[in-house]
C-alpha cells in the first residue's frame, strides 16, 4: 500500500483527500496535519472526512511523520515549498495541487527535483480538466489566431485567489501555442469604454457564488460560429481521485518535476 500524508487535512478538500484515501485498498493513510493554530488539531482525521475513526489524528508537526509516508498530497495554500523541501530530504514522493504557486515557488520545486525529488504540481488534478487543457491546445492550433478567445471560471463563493490557477493555465497553454505571451495579452475583465476587442487578446472573466466546485469554459468565437469547451466539476472527488493517481504514478516515476499531462500522458 502507498503510505500517504495529507496536508490540509480538515479542509474542503484535505477531507475528501482523507475519505477517499481511506476507501482506496491501494492507499494506506499515514499522517494528517493541519496549521498550528487550527480548531481540528486532535481530531480523528476520518471522523472530519464523515466517516468512522480512523486512528489517525490531525497534528500540526509533520516532522516526525515524512519517514513514515512514501508521498506527501499537499492542497494547503502556505508552507507549500517548505513541505516539498523536508519531503524530498525525507525519501518520500509529492503532489501539490495548490493554485496559487508563485513563480520562485515552481523554481525552487525545479530545483528540488534536479536534486532528486518526484514531484507532480498541477493547478487542477481532474482527468477531465487536464484533458481540456489538450483540447485547448488542439483547438488552438487547429482554429489559429482568426478566433478570439475568452476563458470563463466560476468557483464558490469562498475562493481566495482569481483567476483560478485552472483559467490561468487554460490561457498559459493558448499563449504558448500562438507565441504570444500572458503577462502582456491576457485581458482581466473588461469596465467603461475600453473600445473594441484587439486581435491579440484573451478575455479572463472569474465569478463567484454559491457552492460551485468549478466551471471553466473556453470560447473560441469568430464570423459566423463559436466553439465551447467546457468542463463542470460537481464533487471534490474527482480531484482526490486525480491525486491519488498522481501519487501512484510517482511511486515508480525518475526524479522529476512532473504535471498530470504527465500523469495522463497527454504529452
Amino acid at each position: 500500500m502507498i503510505r500517504t500524508l495529507i496536508f490540509g487535512a480538515a479542509g474542503r478538500m484535505g477531507r475528501r483527500l482523507v475519505a477517499n484515501v481511506l476507501g482506496n485498498p491501494g492507499f494506506e493513510l499515514a499522517g494528517a496535519v493541519e496549521y498550528s493554530a487550527s480548531p481540528d488539531l486532535g481530531k480523528d482525521a476520518g471522523v472530519l472526512a464523515g466517516l468512522s475513526p480512523c486512528g489517525v489524528a490531525v497534528v500540526a508537526d509533520a516532522a516526525p511523520l515524512f519517514p513514515q509516508c512514501d508521498v506527501v498530497v499537499n492542497f494547503a495554500t502556505t508552507g507549500v515549498v517548505e513541505c516539498a523541501r523536508a519531503a524530498v530530504r525525507a525519501g518520500a514522493a509529492v503532489v501539490i495541487g495548490t493554485t496559487a504557486l508563485s513563480a520562485d515557488d515552481r523554481a525552487e520545486l525545479g530545483r528540488l527535483a534536479a536534486a532528486g525529488g518526484r514531484i507532480v504540481a498541477a493547478s487542477n488534478m481532474s482527468v477531465g480538466v487536464n484533458l481540456l487543457f489538450k483540447l485547448a491546445r488542439e483547438a488552438t492550433k487547429i482554429l489559429g489566431n482568426s478566433y478570439d478567445v475568452e476563458i470563463v471560471e466560476m468557483h464558490h463563493n469562498q475562493k481566495k485567489d482569481a483567476p483560478s490557477g485552472t483559467a490561468v493555465r487554460l490561457a498559459e497553454v493558448i499563449c504558448d501555442e500562438r507565441q504570444w505571451n500572458y503577462e502582456e495579452d491576457v485581458r482581466h475583465g473588461r469596465v467603461g469604454m475600453v473600445g473594441k476587442r484587439g486581435d491579440r487578446e484573451i478575455g479572463m472573466h472569474s465569478l463567484r457564488g454559491g457552492d460551485v466546485v468549478g466551471d471553466h469554459t473556453v470560447i473560441f468565437a469568430t464570423e459566423g460560429e463559436r466553439i465551447e469547451l467546457t468542463h463542470k466539476a460537481s464533487s471534490r472527488d474527482t480531484f482526490a481521485r486525480g491525486a491519488l493517481r498522481a501519487a501512484a504514478f510517482l511511486i515508480g516515476a525518475a526524479p522529476g518535476l512532473y504535471d498530470m499531462q504527465d500523469v495522463l500522458e497527454l504529452k
